[in-house]
This record gives structure tokens, C-alpha cells and sequence, in this order.
């Protein structure tokens, strides 16, 4: 079934569908994970592990894998990605049950769980955003790819598209969203969505490094990005 576009609206922000961002796993076979443009020091930056998330490259521009958690097999056709921010990283580790995973980055630290509306954790977090509706397949298994992203302006994605949903939550900048369905901005403290399927590239826009939580809800049988060459951008973000 083709994805139609559909705006929702969210305790988290506005919701845009068939808007994604940015890339897969940080293998070889995912050539899309190489961000065009502007970079620290070498025209553009790969996805990379957490484990190369260290001091010295926190703030560059990039796409860091934080944690890749399997979901098992999901029975509703719909779930919803719970942001919680805590103080430190004990605190949440202590409240985040069997559904939470905890990251540090972008100078916080992070409490992300996929479940249904109205989740919350234990007391003594902020909640930043409830992100969905998320479609899945009932009764496939997925996993759930949490990532942070920093994109300084200009930079661009290569064509790609998801074997599942894809949301992001904007700490800060601005970013363009070109689809076959014409172009989509996401600014900061929005949260934005986007369906399995659709090809799609992103440009970081506007004036100020943009920063991101990103999740990349895929089915674990099926590599987080694949590179579509079906579609060519018409260039409307710019």
C-alpha cells in the first residue's frame, strides 16, 4: 500500500509524514551513509558507532549510532517513540524497565522506548515528546535503531529510503525534507515522522547546526536504509 501524506499533531510537536532523515547502519554496504557537504575537516562524515562517539567528536557534524535494540515481533499495527530526558545517566538506568534504552548525547541523557500512546517511565524525568503514530506490520519483528545527528548547513543526504518508520526529534536548526510528494521543513522542538517506503533526501538548511534524536524503527530481517535510484530530487530544498 503507497504512503499518502498526512500531517499530525503531537504533545511532542507537529508530526509530518513521508519525512525522514538521514541514514542507515554504518556498513559498507550502505554507501548512503555518507553525508555530502560541509564536514569536520574531510567534506562530509560516515554514520559511526557509539564506541567512536568519544570527546573529540561529539560536536562534529555527522550521524552517530548510540544503540541498535531488537523489538521482538510487534502485534499492533500502530506504536508510538517516548523521549524522556533525565539528569544523569544512573537515574535513568535505575527507571527505564524492559522497554527503555538509555543514551548519552547532544549534552544529555536520553530515555527512548517504542510502546503505546501514553507510556511513561518511573518519576523524576522530563518528558520531551511522545512521536507517532508509527506504522508497522503486525506480527513482524523490528528493531529499533536510536541514533543522534549533526548536521551543519548544506549538508545533504544521498537518495534513500526505510524498510520501517522513521522519526526525528529537532533539538535545534533546520532541516529540508525533498520526497516525490514535494519538500517538507522540520525546525527545532518539532517532531517529525516519515512511513516505510518512500525515497527521499535531506538538506540541513537555514543558519544553525542542526541537531537531532533520530530513530529508525526497521524490520530486523531488512537493513536499516537502502539506496533508492528510482527518484531523482527536483533540488527544492535549498
Amino acid at each position: 500500500m503507497r504512503p499518502s501524506m498526512r500531517r499530525w499533531s503531537s504533545r511532542g510537536g507537529t508530526f509530518l509524514a513521508v519525512v525522514s532523515l538521514i541514514l542507515g547502519p554504518c556498513q559498507q554496504v550502505f554507501a548512503q551513509d555518507v553525508m555530502k557537504g560541509s564536514g569536520p575537516g574531510r567534506g562530509g562524515s560516515n554514520c559511526r558507532p557509539v564506541s567512536d562517539h568519544d570527546n573529540e567528536h561529539k560536536q562534529d557534524a555527522g550521524c552517530w549510532i548510540m544503540a541498535r535494540v531488537p523489538q521482538g515481533e510487534i502485534s499492533q499495527a500502530t506504536v508510538f517513540w517516548h523521549v524522556y530526558s533525565y539528569a544523569s545517566r544512573p537515574e535513568a538506568e535505575a527507571v527505564k524497565g524492559p522497554r527503555g534504552t538509555v543514551i548519552e548525547g547532544l549534552g544529555k541523557t536520553w530515555l527512548l522506548a517504542i510502546g503505546e500512546a501514553g507510556w511513561r517511565p518511573a518519576a523524576g524525568a522530563v518528558r520531551v515528546a511522545e512521536i507517532g503514530p508509527l506504522h508497522v506490520k503486525p506480527g513482524e519483528k523490528y528493531t529499533a535503531q536510536y541514533m543522534v545527528a549533526v548536521f551543519t548547513p548544506g549538508m545533504t543526504t544521498p537518495v534513500h529510503r526505510h524498510p520501517g518508520p522513521e522519526a526525528w526529534y529537532t533539538l535545534s536548526g533546520e532541516v529540508c525534507l525533498e520526497t516525490p510528494n514535494g519538500k517538507v521543513v522540520g525546525r527545532a522542538g518539532e517532531s517529525t515522522i516519515v512511513p516505510a517506503g518512500p525515497p527521499m533526501k535531506l538538506t540541513a538548511t537555514g543558519t544553525e547546526k542542526r541537531r537531532s534524536l533520530v530513530l529508525i524503527l526497521h524490520e530486523t530481517s531488512q537493513p536499516s536504509g537502502i539506496l533508492a535510484s528510482d527518484w531523482t530530487p527536483k533540488g527544492l530544498c535549498k
